[in-house]
């Protein structure tokens, strides 16, 4: 057992930061709502692990009793804002609100941001409605919902300009939301290292779903600032008094994702979460009215961008092979290796598409049920990716014509998508239908549109992040894979077909995966080798 003592108003420390200025203001975005909800927007336990819920969930509440704490806000080791976390109750249930404001630096220009969410359960912990807001510049936001009994979650997503967009999520069992989980974690069972329970996690935002199991990895001690006086000579609150907290430490089973240490009456004492922000409890006036005080100092450029927000944008034709050394992070678990890309080490060596690999062995007219049935998800609909939507699907008709090679047809939709859609930084998040209305987007629209107009006419499509290597620098970029022969990258975004060899794929899957690049913000070292 240790003793982890920490700073109560912790002064910024410059760090190397290449990525953040290459990062993209979406990363922000994705960044603010994981930290309002802290341990990823939205997780429903599994009816499996609530097989004695009545009982056991009732016993738990009445446990639980209000609470209010504040926290100090950092991205990687920044002072960038204060956050809360108030939980009511009343005879009927519980109301969870979370409260984050965040004083970001992007290009140059300060980037004020505030998220909330309210959560409203029964007295048993079960979902009644839920309602999340982020107002920003960079990244306006509104997503509200409400369970239909224990099957499904209604989902309400408002972006600015655009018509709402509605849907209905089938889940598994009893229905928990973001603040409560650890909770409930902490009050359902005596904690024990080693421990782990398995839930589902559901993503309002992505509207997705997944297995996710926790484990308590440890268990320490903290000093925590529980009141504070101000300090005249300094300027600023300092603290009066210090408790010492019990806590269990909550993380992921496969050691990505956030980590969350909570104390017996189930309150947050710390979290973290990927992009480097991290949350600590501390007394009101230091999380608040320090940060208020300290407002309008530089706190460091986070970001810089995309390649669009730059107003770097390449031309057709790019480098054919391009070979770099990869350093300062872990690689493993991300998409390195395979078709384009090799990977020896911390080298990795990108080789655009030869000629004979852009001919298809297949034809749109000859698909079978076993080559429909082997590229599936690379097929269908996904959340925010409207495959047979109407619109969709009679655009990509038209656009396919009488071709069956589906070479031509792909390059036909990726020349539309790049000739159609205005190049514009977008930070809500991409929805293919939106899109095809608005006309407009950086990468993720362009990358999403294609994707949807491709598999509406049949062709294997996948999405794809990474970094794209433009006049000496590294930038956020999506882009989409097709399977002609092998998967082949193209750009819509640059007009590029095949894709350049500056593409560096590192994660494959829709917004699910992308959050995954976070972790990536601050600590990748990349060197160019060479490039031709």
């Amino acid at each position: 057992m240790t003793i982890r003592p920490r700073p109560p108003d912790p002064t910024p420390v410059p760090r190397g930061l290449p990525l953040r200025r290459r990062a993209r203001q979406r990363t922000i975005a994705a960044a603010l709502i994981l930290a309002s909800w802290f341990v990823g927007v939205g997780l429903l336990i599994r009816r499996e692990f609530f097989r004695e819920s009545a009982t056991i969930l009732a016993e738990a509440a009445m446990r639980l009793g209000p609470s209010t704490g504040y926290y100090v806000v950092e991205q990687n080791g920044w002072r960038v804002g204060y956050a809360s976390i108030r939980i009511d109750t009343s005879s009927t249930g519980f109301e969870v609100t979370d409260f984050s404001t965040t004083d970001l630096q992007g290009a140059g220009e300060g980037r004020l941001a505030t998220a909330s969410s309210v959560v409203t359960l029964s007295r048993g912990f079960a979902l009644k409605t839920f309602d999340v807001q982020v107002e920003s510049a960079v990244a306006p936001l509104a997503i509200s919902g409400r369970a239909v009994g224990d099957s499904a979650v209604l989902v309400m997503t408002q972006l600015p300009g655009q018509p709402a967009d509605s849907q209905r999520i089938a889940v598994r069992g009893p229905v928990l939301l973001p603040s409560l989980i650890p909770t409930v974690a902490m009050l359902i069972r005596d904690p024990k290292v080693g421990k782990t329970v398995t839930i589902t996690s559901f993503n309002p935002a992505t509207m997705a779903t997944q297995d996710l199991s926790l484990r308590f990895a440890a268990e320490s001690l903290f000093s925590v600032v529980d009141s504070a006086r101000f300090d005249s000579t300094m300027g600023r609150f300092v603290p009066a008094l210090i408790d010492t907290v019990r806590a269990w430490n909550l993380v992921p089973s496969d050691g990505q994702g956030f980590s969350t240490w909570m104390d017996a009456q189930g309150r947050m004492v710390q979290s973290t979460q990927a992009g480097g922000i991290t949350r600590t409890r501390i007394a009101y006036e230091i999380a608040f009215e320090n940060w208020r005080r300290a407002r309008g100092k530089s706190v460091g450029d986070l970001i810089e961008g995309t390649a669009i927000a730059a107003g770097v944008l390449p031309g057709r034709e790019g480098p054919s092979r391009l070979h770099l050394r990869l350093s300062g992070t872990s690689l493993d678990g991300y998409d390195l290796q395979g078709e384009r890309q090799r990977r020896v080490g911390n080298e990795l060596t990108v080789t655009r598409e030869s000629r004979a690999v852009m001919i298809a062995d297949w034809s749109l007219a000859s698909r079978n049920s076993g080559f429909r049935n082997r590229f599936a998800s690379a097929l269908t609909s996904e959340p925010l990716l409207q495959v047979t939507n109407p619109a969709i699907v009679s655009l990509a008709v038209r656009i396919a014509g009488n071709e069956r090679d589906p070479r031509v047809v792909a390059e036909r939709i990726n020349a539309w998508v790049h000739d159609s859609l205005a190049k514009e930084t977008a930070s809500s998040v991409p929805n293919a239908t939106q899109v095809l209305r608005s006309r407009r987007g950086d990468s993720n629209e362009h990358t999403q549109l294609f994707t949807a107009l491709a598999r509406a006419v049949g062709i294997p499509t996948q999405l794809t992040t990474g970094l794209v290597y433009v006049n000496g620098k590294f930038y956020y970029h999506a882009w989409p894979e097709i399977w002609l022969r092998d998967w082949v990258a193209v750009d819509p975004t640059f007009g590029q077909f095949p894709a350049d060899a500056a593409h560096l794929r590192f994660v494959r899957g829709g917004l699910t995966r992308q959050g995954e690049f976070l972790r990536l913000v601050g600590t990748l070292r990349i060197e160019v080798l060479d490039a031709r």
